[in-house]
């Protein structure tokens, strides 16, 4: 006789918010096993603080159901918080006291003793990296440390499951690289991590899974590897030698493979699904046969971004539709 499954450390079912008429999560299901790091990947707006505020007790849905380690989301909201912990998008910690008169603090409200609450913060500032900075102002601190100090501070008492609500944003890459290095010795330790992100690389590179949200609902999930190969084709990449044609270069090429053509923020590059090698040939045989020259080119596996913006264009193109 085989023992059972474990419990998911999350599991939601049909989760719906909605304010002021209009629905910020539409009935959304969710399922994180212990010890995973799981990603939700989607824009502004897109429902994914949301989501995750109400997860942990911060929101209550207005339908469905979830259970937190095991403790149910309506009935046992307490037990629920005893088993979670939170990072915002913003540092919640007190800018005039130093760093470990910080983690001081949170350690005596969870009711450490002083020569307690002193050690704890003593191991924290170490695993964080941070105790050379541990004597200074909060308010001194670069935005890389605050961080770090910021989750830190959210494991004065190792949670079983930490909420990560886009832990990186604005942070320089070296910043943003030491933040990942933490995520992943937390998961290694059994901590169970959702984190919230826009930045595709960052789910690439962290999440076993990844569901991707847009207008409140959940329109894909899986590894980054069924992500990518979800579209069912590779991603043809230009360069155009004249920037110019860029809107006509980009007519063509939709209307010749049928697909949505995405444009680089710097212009002059261009992607597009292509179904097959030839189909790539005959649109770069097209754009020649109109004048435009292109650069550089190569056919290849798309990236994360380009399976987001498949995944959300075409979900945009069915509701207008």
């Amino acid at each position: 006789m085989t023992d059972a499954a474990p419990t998911p450390a999350i599991e939601a079912r049909g989760l719906r918010k909605s304010f002021g008429g209009v629905e910020a999560v539409a009935g959304i299901d969710l399922i994180v096993p212990r010890g995973a790091i799981f990603a939700v990947l989607g824009p502004n707006g897109a429902g994914k603080t949301t989501m995750m505020r109400m997860l942990a007790t911060l929101a209550t849905p207005d339908a469905g159901r979830a259970t937190i380690m095991g403790h149910d989301l309506s009935a046992d909201p307490q037990g629920v918080r005893a088993a979670i912990a939170m990072t915002g998008q913003f540092a919640s910690l007190d800018e005039d006291l130093t760093g470990r008169e910080n983690l001081v603090m949170l350690s005596l409200l969870w009711g450490f003793g002083w020569r307690g609450a002193r050690r704890r913060a003593t191991e924290l500032l170490a695993a964080f990296d941070l105790a050379d900075a541990g004597g200074k102002r909060v308010k001194d601190y670069s935005g890389g440390m605050r961080r770090r100090l910021d989750i830190a501070a959210s494991l004065v008492v190792t949670p079983g499951v930490l909420f990560l609500d886009e832990p990186t944003t604005g942070l320089d890459p070296g910043a943003r690289q030491k933040v990942w290095r933490i995520i992943r010795g937390l998961a290694r330790s059994g901590v169970t991590i959702l984190l919230t992100t826009q930045y595709l690389e960052e789910a690439d590179q962290l999440a076993e899974r990844i569901a991707v949200i847009d207008r409140g609902r959940k329109i894909a999930e899986g590894t980054s590897r069924e992500l990518k190969a979800a579209i069912g084709s590779g991603m043809l990449h230009l360069t155009l030698a004249d920037p110019a044609v860029l809107d006509q270069a980009s007519a063509l090429l939709a209307a010749r493979l049928g697909e949505s053509v995405q444009r680089s923020p710097e212009g002059g590059k261009l992607s597009v699904p292509a179904r097959s090698s030839a189909a790539a040939a005959a649109a770069l045989t097209a754009l020649s046969e109109a004048g435009i020259e292109v650069a550089d080119f190569s056919l290849g596996s798309p990236s994360l971004e380009e399976v987001f913006f498949a995944l959300t264009h075409d979900e945009t193109r069915e509701a207008t539709a």
